[in-house]
């Protein structure tokens, strides 16, 4: 299979796309025009033999036209062909120009969540230090506290999670941290 020539641009590969379908429909027309005025004369009684023979007769009596018929046929077919491998060089270029293009929009958003990732465990962070500052705070304060209102300052340090966001190269998970 040939591989896609990064240096072919898409505009001229359409351009060589159209040129070819361009030449086959002027092959086509011209084709078409030397069949008409030289059609072989049969009726729909004519048996398949009786058309082949007049088919053959005609093509004797004319070679020179037949073999430009033949020759018209062969340019036609061979510019199918180029026509059919443009086709599908352009078809793979464009799936593979998507692919790039999704590619890129993955990883564009790939480098916005990892902003964002680095974010929320900066902020976790931050909110760690503010909770344990917290806590050494009620510490300093709950035995006074009890004493003047017979109750904790605060509760439920025990549980206090902070979520962090760590990821395998691959996959991102966010976690809770207990604080």
């Amino acid at each position: 299979m040939k591989e896609l020539n990064p240096s072919l641009p898409l505009e001229q590969l359409h351009s060589e796309i159209a040129v070819l379908q361009s030449e086959i429909q002027i092959l086509q027309q011209e084709q078409a025009t030397l069949t008409i005025n030289n059609n072989v004369n049969s009726s729909d009684n004519d048996s398949p033999l009786a058309i082949v023979e007049a088919y053959r007769r005609q093509a004797r009596e004319n070679p020179q036209l037949f073999a430009e018929l033949k020759g018209i046929d062969d340019a036609i077919a061979t510019l199918t062909i180029q026509l059919n491998r443009k086709q599908a060089e352009l078809a793979r270029w464009q799936n593979q120009s998507s692919q790039i293009t999704r590619q890129q929009q993955l990883e564009a958003a790939k480098e916005v969540a990892q902003v964002h990732a680095e974010r929320a465990n900066q902020l976790a962070g931050e909110l760690a230090k503010e909770i344990r500052l917290l806590k050494a705070c009620a510490d300093q304060l709950s035995p006074l506290y009890w004493q003047v209102y017979y109750k904790p300052f605060i509760t439920g340090f025990k549980t206090i999670s902070v979520p962090y966001v760590r990821s395998d190269g691959e996959v991102w998970t966010i976690v809770n941290r207990i604080v």
